[in-house]
């Protein structure tokens, strides 16, 4: 519908309300969400298909919420995107293992031959999609281990946390430089690590850090399709088959090359493509299982910390791009924790009034097929429309301040990260 003559130039085209730019570079309208979808993420690199896609995801996304948000909500040990997400991974465990028993056999087979070359050919193919389990050796890159011993308050936290959600304690507690934090298992022991970027726990309010704990623990019980020993190979192997093959660039000096660099390239490309096809297809099926994880992962947050700081939480997340702007901004002064948390809470005072803005935006903006979490905003209604939780744990400012003086230790490093 055409927008009558009278009304002003930033009225919508479709329902003549005011449109708005808060978080888009274009107008879009709050009213009907017209133009909010400009941007769409990239699946199959076809944006026809992509849009496609994006709908569906949407629609996806939409429905579990529905389907969620009044019923039961409890983990899931085995379901039918479980067993298919497994039965993949051992079909793909299984491919590459022949392709590397094959590899080996022609290297042997007839020694410095064509043969040969082929067999090394195919046993780097194998080491390429060889399973990745994390290495404990690796953490140090990802964030600073915390001496245990040295923080006692803040392991004394994180152990009445566990015990209020039920999860087990982890193992290895790291300290990361960004407004993020995430829990993970690695090695063949399963070591379960924690991090918690330093950033983003100074700007948190003490129930707020109890509830991210709640939250990110929550992940070792949630039953989540992704933190499985064998359906991380399903997540991950198709992406490096799609990778290894996705050549470019066109050489050679004669006819010949020419054509054969023409044909490898195409070939390539074909299997490329399957392997995001087929990729596609298992997060399509595992990743409904993944958003409905997240979800429990909050109403843990909202068990240890309370429904109010578990919705404040999540706010948060839409509002993560202002409140690192305002975090860089103090560590460039050379600023610390306190500074933080005082420039990221005038932050979320003046973003206040924009919040159900930012929450219709992220309900489009972070919806896709590849999208482990469901978007913030669902996140924060289905706090909102489920019953409300006392804390199970209670954080002090006293003992907030503990907490702070034990990793103030590692403030200046962090600090010269953010500045960089």
């Amino acid at each position: 519908m055409t927008a009558p003559s009278t009304v002003p130039a930033v009225a919508c085209p479709r329902c003549a309300q005011p449109t708005v730019t808060t978080g888009l570079k274009k107008p879009w309208c709050p009213s009907c969400d017209w133009n909010i979808d400009q941007a769409v993420p990239v699946v199959l690199g076809w944006r026809f298909l992509d849009r496609r896609l994006y709908r569906v995801a949407s629609r996806l996304t939409e429905a579990q919420f529905t389907a969620l948000a009044d019923g039961p909500l409890s983990p899931r040990r085995m379901t039918a995107a479980r067993l298919t997400t497994l039965a993949a991974s051992v079909v793909l465990l299984a491919v590459v293992l022949g392709i590397g028993i094959l590899g080996l056999w022609l290297f042997f087979f007839d020694f410095i031959s064509l043969g040969t070359i082929l067999g090394a050919a195919l046993l780097g193919m194998a080491f390429m999609l060889r399973p990745r389990l994390g290495r404990l050796s690796k953490l140090p890159e990802q964030g600073r281990l915390v001496d245990l011993d040295k923080a006692p308050h803040l392991v004394g936290l994180v152990e009445r946390v566990a015990a209020a959600v039920g999860a087990p304690m982890p193992q290895v507690l790291l300290l990361g430089c960004e407004l993020n934090a995430y829990t993970t298992t690695v090695g063949l022991r399963r070591t379960r690590v924690l991090c918690v970027g330093l950033p983003l726990w100074a700007t948190l309010e003490p129930q707020e850090r109890v509830a991210l704990l709640g939250h990110e623990l929550g992940h070792f019980v949630n039953g989540d399709v992704r933190r499985g020993l064998l359906t991380q190979v399903a997540e991950t192997t198709l992406s490096r088959v799609a990778a290894l093959f996705a050549l470019d660039g066109i050489g050679g000096r004669g006819l010949l090359e020419y054509v054969s660099s023409i044909i490898t390239r195409a070939l390539g490309r074909v299997v490329a493509g399957i392997a995001r096809t087929l990729q596609v297809l298992l997060v399509w099926i595992s990743q409904r299982d993944s958003q409905r994880a997240e979800y429990l992962a909050d109403e843990m947050a909202a068990r240890a910390g309370g429904t109010a700081a578990a919705i404040t939480l999540t706010d948060q997340i839409v509002m993560t791009d202002s409140i690192d702007t305002v975090v860089r901004r103090e560590a460039r002064a050379g600023h610390g924790m306190s500074a933080w948390h005082d420039a990221a809470r005038v932050a979320r005072s003046n973003l206040a009034p924009k919040v159900p803005l930012l929450r219709r935006l992220s309900r489009h903006t972070e919806v896709s097929l590849y999208a482990s979490h469901p978007p913030a905003a669902l996140r924060a209604e289905m706090l909102e429309r489920r019953p409300a939780q006392a804390a199970a744990v209670t954080l002090t400012e006293a003992e907030a301040a503990h907490i702070d003086d034990e990793l103030a230790v590692h403030e200046k490093r962090v600090i010269r990260e953010l500045q960089g």
